[in-house]
């Protein structure tokens, strides 16, 4: 009986209703679109793959909790990924420990084309932002937020998102040379 009502739920918001209703195929299938996506904004908000992990698992947790709190289930992802986010800053600085970044160099997937150099630059100017710049500019060129979104997820205006945005991507072009 469940699966039917679930293949009938088609919109985001039958999903999260039948969700915070306590339907695990519901949950699971939340899961399972936005998994990804979680993954990917916690890593670059820590830049350390352990955390990254810990971090997305909590906020699971955190999201399975707090579901029925989600005021507009058709703004679900940035919901999520606002979450991640925030559990990756508050893992990474109660570890309080410097990471050794890697990048796999000879990643076939990769174009052949691409500066590798450029690709350690960057990720070392990104590695000394602290979490919360890069939770930012994580929110914006991954999650693809804008100032408002971001705003809300990090507990800012919009104008004061747009703002230092803008001193951020100054201070890693000035970092990386791109004056």
């Amino acid at each position: 009986m469940i699966e039917v009502v679930i293949a009938e739920a088609d919109t985001q918001g039958s999903i999260v209703e039948l969700a915070v209703a306590g339907d695990e195929v519901a949950f699971a299938r939340i899961v399972a679109a936005h998994h990804d996506d979680m993954a990917r904004i916690a890593f670059f908000v820590c830049g350390d793959l352990d955390i990254a992990e810990e971090a997305e698992q909590s906020a699971w947790a955190v999201a399975y909790r707090r579901l029925k709190d989600l005021r507009d289930p058709e703004r679900l992802r940035p919901w999520l990924m606002s979450v991640a986010a925030n559990e990756a800053r508050q893992i990474a600085r109660s570890r309080r420990r410097r990471t050794v970044r890697e990048l796999a160099v000879a990643d076939a997937a990769r174009p052949r084309d691409v500066d590798h150099a450029a690709m350690i630059d960057l990720a070392d100017a990104l590695g000394r932002l602290d979490s919360k710049d890069r939770a930012i500019v994580g929110l914006r060129f991954i999650g693809g937020f804008d100032s408002a979104e971001i705003g809300r997820a990090m507990g800012m205006t919009a104008s004061g998102v747009r703002v230092r945005l803008h001193r951020l991507l100054e201070r890693l072009r000035k970092d990386l040379g791109d004056d």
